[in-house]
């Protein structure tokens, strides 16, 4: 069985005064949870475990006008958080508190909570319809409401559907992250697309001077939809076509501290690295993160250290090994030597203890 989670956009607008309703309900519990958490660590330094919030929360659902699943749902979500480690140390005592005006609506609730038949879904007595932009195939476990920046409210449903199955390909490849070119794979092929911030940063721009904050949302949500769809359909041809996916460990979060920071952020790493896996896992694939220190300057034909070195360097794209003579491509160099570093442990793992 495979688990999956399907969003899908709410149709009416008049529905979003209901949720707004029940989003502020869900941020009363949150808050109170926040609250008596702090209370306790500061008097008995010890905090709530999350079936103690639940008990100290019971029997209010009717007043707030949201489902007692929900409620647990929120308790559950609130111990997690707090238990949440913070540079591998520390444990959070508190939250940030929830409001309308900094906090985005949310409204989890479990299948036994709402009734889902064809684009409608029933809860708490109320009824919301959604485009059905793609069939629901399973059973729905868990679910949420959800509310994007412009105000717009989803439904997102966790289903778990059966095997589809897929023939094996028995390939394998490297990947090497970029910003120019978005993913290099070892065998040459590039996938590329337009930087979507450079596009329309004179339009965000203008929307910024003229203070549209609807205008500046828009245009961010626009942003952000192009890199997921692109994402999508290139992390979804890349798990239908190899079995073994090796993706380098680029860190986006050192770039975005450079003047290289826009660029990062544009291309979207993480979310690509993230469709990836969650991806290769409902197909049975695999995808690994492998270190590629120096796989730009290391030649994938005789191990030797002998390109372009430094920042200086870095728009040198063409070299040739002054060891072996094998002309490189420096992306495709780099994906090839992620590929021949995750080969290496695989069999090292494979081979018996001497």
């Amino acid at each position: 069985m495979n688990v999956t989670t399907l969003q899908y956009r709410i149709k009416d607008s008049t529905s979003a005064t209901h949720l707004n309703k029940m989003a502020g309900s869900v941020s009363y519990v949150w808050n109170y949870c926040n609250q008596v958490n702090r209370e306790r660590w500061a008097k008995f330094h010890k905090t709530y475990h999350w079936s103690e919030l639940d008990k100290m929360t019971a029997g209010c659902s009717k007043e707030l006008g949201i489902h007692s699943q929900t409620i647990q749902a929120i308790t559950k979500e609130f111990y997690t958080r707090c238990k949440h480690r913070v540079a591998g140390r520390f444990k959070k005592v508190k939250l940030n508190w929830r409001s309308r005006k900094r906090s985005l609506g949310w409204i989890p609730f479990k299948a036994s909570g709402v009734k889902v038949e064809d684009d409608v879904i029933q809860y708490q007595g109320k009824v919301f319809r959604f485009w059905l932009s793609r069939p629901i195939e399973g059973i729905v476990k868990t679910g949420s409401f959800s509310q994007d920046a412009r105000g717009r409210w989803y439904v997102n449903l966790t289903i778990e559907e059966s095997d589809k199955g897929r023939l094996s390909t028995s390939k394998e490849c490297g990947i090497d992250l970029g910003l120019k070119t978005v993913a290099t794979l070892s065998n040459g092929k590039e996938l590329s697309r337009e930087n979507l911030t450079k596009k329309y940063e004179q339009k965000l721009a203008g929307a910024q001077r003229a203070g549209k904050k609807r205008q500046v949302k828009t245009i961010h949500a626009k942003i952000g939809n192009k890199r997921k769809d692109w994402n999508h359909k290139k992390t979804t041809e890349l798990v239908q076509q190899y079995d073994k996916i090796y993706v380098g460990n680029v860190s986006s979060s050192k770039l975005t501290k450079t003047r290289m920071a826009k660029s990062v952020y544009d291309a979207g790493w993480s979310q690509f690295k993230t469709m990836l896996a969650y991806k290769a896992i409902r197909l049975g694939n695999v995808v690994k993160v492998v270190n590629e220190s120096y796989s730009t300057v290391t030649c994938s034909s005789c191990d030797e250290r002998s390109g372009p070195k430094g920042l200086a360097a870095l728009n040198v794209r063409h070299w040739i090994c002054l060891s072996c003579g094998v002309e490189h491509d420096r992306d495709v160099n780099a994906a090839m030597n992620i590929l021949l570093s995750a080969q290496g442990i695989v069999r090292r793992r494979e081979s018996p203890a001497l």
